[in-house]
Order: C-alpha cells, then structure tokens, then sequence
C-alpha cells in the first residue's frame, strides 16, 4: 500500500461518526463512516466490471461531495483518474476517450443517453444519480479485474495544463508526488484536524484536488464544498460552515473587493468569521488590491506559487514574513533561474524560473515536449529571487511583448495601471505593430459602480504611464471591454484575448 493510500484509509478509521465533507447548500455533513462506505461501494463497482489496476478512468462531474471519494476508491485499486471540466463537450469527451487507453468513465446523468457505453449506477450516501460508463468490449475479455501491489511510482491523476493555445499538454502525478505535494501543503500553511476548508475553485483541477482536499485529508480536517464560486453568498459560506481558511485566485479577490452585495454580506456575518488566511495563486495580487482586502475583510492573505506540475506548490510565503507582490520562499521545492542556457540561484537574476523536488514531474505522459534541463522542470515562467530568497514572477515568457527590441513583461505595467480607480481589471497583451513588432496595448474592464468617461480615462492611462512607466513600457493603445477570456483556474487567456481586440478592430476597420 502506498504512503497516500495509507494515509487516506487511516484517516477513515478512527472516528467513524465525525463529520468530514459537506456540499455547501446541504446541512448534512458526510461522516467518515459513510464516506468510507461509499468508497467500498464504489471499488465494488469497479471490480464488478473488471476494472482494476493500471486501467485509466475519466471523470466529467461538477463540483460534489462524490468527487473525493471516487478519487480514493481508483487510487486503491491502482486506477489512473483524469478529471476533466464538467462543461467538457461530449464530442471533445469522445475524442479524448478513443485517443487515450481509458476504460471507462464516471460522468453525470445529462451526459449518459449520448454514449453507448455499459451502464453501472454508483448507489452512494454523497450523491444520487452518479453513473459509471464502462466498454464492454475492452472489459468483458477479462476474468476479472487487474491486481497487483500498489507502488509509489504508479500514476494516480492525469490532469490537463491550462494551455493557451493548441492542445493541454497531459501531466501525469505518481501516488508518489501527490502524496508529498499535499504533505507540504499541509505543514506549509499550519493546518490541523481542527481546520475547515471551503473548496470553489473547479475539482478538476490540481489547486481543489491536492491543496485543498488531499491535504486537508492528510491533516483530518474538514471539507466544504462550494459548485462554483458566488461573491453574493462567499461570507455567508464562510461563516455559516465555520471556515477557517480557502484557496483562491486574484480574479476572486478582485471581485469581493468591487461586488457591492459581498461587502453588505461580509459586514453581516464579520462577527461569526473564523477565517485564519485566504491562499492565492495563480499570478502575484497588486499592492493596492492586497492590502485593501486585509484591511477590509480582516484577514491574511497568504500568495504562493505552482503549478499542475509539481503537484501544487512550489513556494509559499510564511505566515510571520510575508512579503507583499512576491510568491514567497520555496518550500520543499529547489528553484534556479535558466539564464543563456545556464542555471543560477544568484539574487536579482531574471531568468526562466526551474524547479525540482519530491512532487515535480520529470516527463509529460506525451512525448515531443522539451521542457526540461538535466533534473529540473523549466516551468516557461520569468522570475528573481530577492536577497532574502523571496521568488517574484515577472510573467510567461511566451507572453512577453516585443517593443523595438525591447522586451516587457506584462504584468509589470498591469500592476502600475491597477493604482487608477477607474479600473476594476487590466490585461497588458501585444498587438502587431509594423514599426515596433508589437504595441503595448492595455484591455481595462472598467469599475461598474461609476459613470465613464472612456476618451478621458485613456487620456489618464496614457498620462499615467508616462509619469510611472519607461518610455518603452508605455501603452500606446487602451481598449475597454466588459469581460475576459478566462481559464478554469480565473487565469486570463491572452491569446484569446488578444484575437478577440483583432477581430473588433476588423469589424471597426470593414
């Protein structure tokens, strides 16, 4: 039995009446016994159908109580899962399932009358109605279902990147690596069986799978479990289930800072808050925004930085030295910086940033990517350490701009521009330029609760930015839109974005 095995139905034994996981619009919490029943039931299911180790499963369901368990019941049995967005479409469904080896896959009812599979219902205490999609033909040659004994090396999660453009490359996490990220996770952030999480960011993605449930897990507290992310109903979440700390991204920060309804709700349910820290991720929060969310919601932020392929975090910033815009200090995790096709860890030394640990891939499942230098994982992210270790991210070196030669980092002007109060969010992308190669072009969503005035705001950013910003960082165009192009994770996408500007002036210019 591997480590995370281990853990995982240890933590199920003792207590069988405690409380463990909730889904947030339900008052019944699942007890560890109930839960560890299903997962017998849904093992059962799967050794019915002769499914078993080293087969892969996918698994297409929304946010739900049922989702840690099945993780759990494939893990014991040695099963790969791939979790993949609930409002994946059938066809992309279809065409991921006759491209890759999986034999089945666990996915809601809507979804079950377009596939002629064999159908298996899951009878479970978390949720009704859960079908596992099995191929007759693959499994009925079998006697019954692969066994042998677990390793540490066996692949346990296949998980897609948040890839911009062309097609998600497929990492695949080892029982290994999943059960050390969240171990880290864990100790990093102080958490304890007395801790209760609420999960909205999507389950399957790697933030919600090993930062919140498989550590939470490790550390015998509490899960909530929220279908989405709501800024009207996130304090109420908060209070009412007792929450002491969540992950999220800057996108949600934002909106709880700009949401009218979040604020008159955080003031309602203040005095009942247990809340330790907010975890957020994804890209570094600007100063502004950072600290008027501490000092209005009374609460820690804690930034950190990872990815899908170190199995979460690589870095985190200490509870007693945080430093505000930076990703904090590794943390299990060995970073250099690949500069000239050389490897440094010297301060103050912008280069790729590459990392290698415990938790940390050494190969994709699918061949044909070079991102990778002798042991460590070149992550395609610009950054420096401080002279105190501290790591910042200056951005993706694919969205770098080009200006004159020039090269800038987008994020760099985004945290200049975020000072003006007139804007709610700002994405810095490249559009073609024929003289300079691309223009540094800024896309505002401006706030909702003011009138505009979008010739004069322009003229402020353009006056702004030359007061704050070196001539060769200065936007030369400003568009204003009422929302971006998002990934799972609130990530902006932007190659899409930056089509989507094309195609507008398109339209302006025909």
């Amino acid at each position: 039995m591997t480590k995370l095995n281990m853990a995982l139905t240890n933590q199920l034994l003792t207590d069988a009446d405690r409380p463990l996981i909730k889904e947030v619009n339900q008052s019944k919490w699942l007890t560890k016994g109930e839960f560890r029943r299903d997962v017998t039931r849904i093992m059962t299911a799967l050794t019915n159908v002769n499914i078993g180790y080293h087969d892969q499963v996918l698994v297409c369901l929304n946010n739900a109580s049922a989702y840690p368990e099945l993780m759990q019941a494939f893990w014991a049995l040695g099963i790969a899962v791939h979790p993949v967005s609930a409002s994946t479409p059938v066809a992309q469904l279809l065409a991921e399932w006759h491209e890759q080896d999986y034999v089945a896959m666990v996915i809601a009812p809507d979804l079950t009358a377009q596939l002629s599979l064999n159908i298996t219902e899951l009878q479970l205490s978390s949720t009704t109605g859960l079908q596992l999609l099995s191929d007759t033909e693959k499994l009925l040659a079998r006697r019954c279902a692969p066994m042998a004994a677990i390793q540490e090396n066996d692949l346990a999660l296949i998980l897609n990147t948040s890839g911009t453009t062309g097609k998600p490359k497929r990492v695949g996490l080892t029982h290994r690596m999943l059960f050390n990220g969240a171990t880290h996770d864990a100790k990093s952030q102080q958490m304890t069986a007395k801790d209760t999480t609420l999960i909205t960011m999507p389950m399957f993605h790697i933030n919600a799978q090993v930062i919140s449930v498989l550590a939470m897990r490790l550390a015998d507290g509490k899960i909530v479990i929220a279908p989405k992310f709501s800024a009207s109903r996130f304090w109420q979440q908060i209070a009412e289930n007792q929450i002491t700390w969540t992950s999220v991204v800057p996108t949600i920060i934002s909106i709880l800072l700009l949401n009218k309804r979040a604020n008159e709700q955080y003031h309602k349910y203040a005095q009942f808050l247990k809340l330790r820290f907010v975890r957020s991720s994804s890209f570094a929060l600007p100063e502004d925004k950072f600290r008027a969310f501490e000092r209005r919601f009374n609460v820690q932020i804690l930034e950190g930085y990872g990815m899908t392929e170190t199995a979460s975090q690589c870095t985190i910033n200490p509870f007693d030295a945080p430093k505000i815009g930076s990703a904090g200090q590794p943390y299990q995790t060995e970073i250099a910086f690949l500069i000239n096709g050389q490897l440094t860890q010297q301060p103050y030394q912008i280069g790729e940033i590459a990392v290698k640990g415990d938790h940390v891939i050494t190969s994709y499942l699918d061949v044909g990517y070079d991102s990778f230098k002798d042991d460590w994982f070149l992550t395609g992210d610009l950054g420096y350490f401080d002279s105190d270790g501290y790591l910042f991210v200056k951005g993706r070196i694919k969205e770098m701009i080009s200006h004159g030669g020039e090269k800038i980092a987008p994020v760099t002007v985004e945290n200049e521009l975020n000072h003006l109060d007139f804007i709610s969010q700002v994405a810095v992308i490249g559009l073609p330029d024929d003289i300079y190669g691309e223009a540094v072009t800024a896309v505002i969503i401006p706030t909702k609760d003011q009138a505009h005035d979008y010739e004069a705001e322009r003229q402020q950013i353009f006056d702004y930015a030359a007061e704050k910003l070196a001539r060769y960082q200065r936007p030369t165009q400003v568009y204003f839109v009422d929302r971006f192009p998002l990934n799972a994770t609130g990530k902006v996408v932007r190659q899409q974005l930056r089509q989507q500007i094309l195609q507008q002036n398109q339209k302006v210019a025909h």
